[in-house]
């Protein structure tokens, strides 16, 4: 009797300790700023909602592919909703890794009954993607560097003239937007750019470009380290986003200004990992309604500096909640800051990102 009454207790403790871990959820991000404005938006009112749940958060966005890859090879997959770029998401729904979500079942309407899909418009650029912001990836430099002797960078292109610009450099050890912008400053029309870069001679020529700043360049992974490393004064101009960026400028006071040449549009947005366990999955989806809604959306804008990707959230972005000051002016969609932009092309990488990733990996270690 003793044996059976352990056992069952036994029993009992498991079933308690296997219903709390399936009010864990695993949200994956960026970190940083990013990740800071997600909590303050989505998820502490999520949690406060649902006191029963906790929100797990992981900052492996930038590894997203490899690692989704990996868990359902092993039959393991821990994470519950993950945030990654328009790109990964088409790749991660042609491997199936991703769900397909209906957004007109799945998702919010705007305020006045109109359906998500009509909200989020063009913006749906994958049958598994819930796209969140438009953001933009740009550079910042600092204003106080003696050696440009009063000058400003104005143009892209000064981050490859370190002539009039000396000083280390920022890239992210990628080449996402850099080949972009190394043929843009070797004499490629913007519109012409993936084309070029569709052939070997184009990618070649991309890399010999960025060769001639390959000995001041610090590399990152991490979106967070740029904006360290401006504020350290490691670098003197980097490239990150433009939200890490609005940070470092107008939360942290930091000597750094924003050349918004050239910016490349991108969009960021949730997938759920297809497979997950039935209350898992249900979880996710309860989230993912919340937290796409038009209020959330505008709410993430109160923290950081992109753009809400519904058309009904854009009339709801206001001031920022802690500095007050008007947030329209610092996304990177006014018009004053998007005089030259490139829009990011993600089929096009979504079809070469491997094959790249494996060329630019080798260059670097040559």
């Amino acid at each position: 009797m003793k044996s059976m009454l352990t056992l069952a207790t036994a029993a009992a403790a498991l079933t308690v300790v296997s219903a709390a871990q399936a009010e864990d959820m695993t949200i994956v991000s960026w970190g940083g700023a990013y990740s800071a404005s997600q909590q303050k938006a989505y998820h502490d009112p999520y949690m406060a909602m649902h006191p029963d749940v906790t929100i797990i958060n992981d900052e492996s966005s930038a590894e997203a592919v490899a690692k989704l890859r990996a868990m359902s090879e092993a039959g393991n997959v821990t994470w519950d909703v993950v945030d990654v770029v328009a790109a990964d998401a088409i790749r991660l729904c042609d491997e199936g890794l991703a769900m397909e979500i209906d957004p007109d079942t799945m998702l919010a309407p705007a305020p006045d009954g109109t359906p998500a899909s009509k909200d989020f418009g063009d913006l749906l650029v994958s049958e598994c993607f819930i796209p969140q912001i438009v953001y933009s990836t740009t550079f910042g430099y600092r204003t106080d560097v003696a050696e440009w002797g009063g000058k400003t960078p104005e143009d892209i292109c000064a981050v490859f003239d370190t002539d009039t610009f000396p000083g280390k450099r920022s890239l992210e050890k990628r080449p996402i937007n850099n080949v972009e912008w190394a043929l843009l400053c070797d004499g490629v029309a913007p519109e012409d750019v993936y084309d070029v870069l569709s052939t070997p001679e184009g990618v070649d020529k991309a890399l010999a470009k960025l060769a001639t700043i390959k000995d001041d360049v610090v590399w990152w992974s991490a979106g967070a380290e740029t904006p360290q490393r401006l504020a350290d004064g490691e670098v003197v101009i980097g490239s990150t986003y433009n939200g890490r960026l609005f940070s470092v400028i107008e939360e942290q006071k930091q000597p750094v200004a924003m050349l918004w040449d050239w910016q490349v549009f991108d969009l960021d947005g949730w997938i759920i990992p297809a497979g997950l366990p039935e209350a898992r999955l249900k979880r996710a989806l309860d989230y993912i309604y919340f937290a796409t809604d038009t209020q959330r959306l505008a709410d993430q804008a109160k923290y950081i500096s992109y753009g809400p990707a519904r058309k009904s959230s854009a009339p709801l972005v206001g001031k920022h909640a802690e500095l007050g000051i008007e947030m329209a002016p610092h996304m990177p969609t006014d018009p004053k800051n998007a005089v030259h932009t490139l829009l990011y092309n993600y089929e096009w990488w979504a079809d070469n990102r491997d094959d790249l990733d494996a060329k630019f990996q080798a260059w670097l270690a040559n």
